[in-house]
């Protein structure tokens, strides 16, 4: 199974990006999606966007995403 988590743009660099996913910056390509610009969410996989998310999906997939991690420290 893969799983591609939503990221924040930062800032762009030619084809690559600063994104930050749960305050921990990351470089990214933005080859698969080069209209991605600043403030835009993006799924990540494996260093790569993939895909322009809209803010609302973003956050709801990063809070779920939130409340599974803290479900498995319960454990």
């Amino acid at each position: 199974m893969c799983l591609a988590i939503p990221a924040l743009i930062k800032s762009i660099d030619g084809s690559e990006a600063e994104v930050e996913i749960g305050g921990i910056s990351r470089r990214a390509s933005l080859m698969l999606t080069p209209e991605a610009r600043v403030g835009d969410y993006v799924l990540l996989h494996t260093g790569y966007a993939i895909n322009i998310v809209d803010q609302e999906e973003a956050e709801a997939t990063l809070s779920l995403l939130e409340e599974m991690a803290e479900a498995a420290d319960e454990d």
